[in-house]
């Protein structure tokens, strides 16, 4: 399994990706700093499973999302967001988002998005 992690923080990152491997230790991880990125490593890598920020610089976890359901309709992407960004939730969900994580983010909460997604 490959999984994508994208987010601006390189401290998200590396706990996003200590989690996944904590949860999956067989899985690729990919890393994306931004959503401009997180699209064209998607056109490279076709990860199975995409864990998004919504807000980032340069593009945005709902813009890239947008792009990438648009690339590839059977794309699985979680976005991840503090609170207070509900109406960035609903497009998201809108945009076909696969299910959505609350920061700060939880081991258990990574695992039983990654156990669903095998399914």
């Amino acid at each position: 399994m490959k999984i994508m992690i994208c987010d601006d923080s390189m401290f998200v990152r590396k706990k996003m990706k200590d989690a996944v491997i904590a949860a999956a230790p067989e899985a690729e991880v990919v890393e994306a700093f931004d959503g401009q990125q997180a699209v064209e490593k998607y056109k490279e890598e076709k990860p199975d499973l995409i864990f998004m920020d919504i807000i980032m610089p340069v593009k945005n976890g709902v813009e890239a999302l947008t792009e990438i359901m648009a690339i590839d309709k059977t794309a699985k992407v979680v976005m991840a967001s503090s609170v207070g960004t509900q109406e960035n939730l609903k497009q998201a969900i809108l945009a076909g988002a696969y299910d959505f994580l609350q920061k700060p983010i939880e081991n258990d909460d990574v695992a039983k998005i990654i156990s669903k997604a095998i399914k």
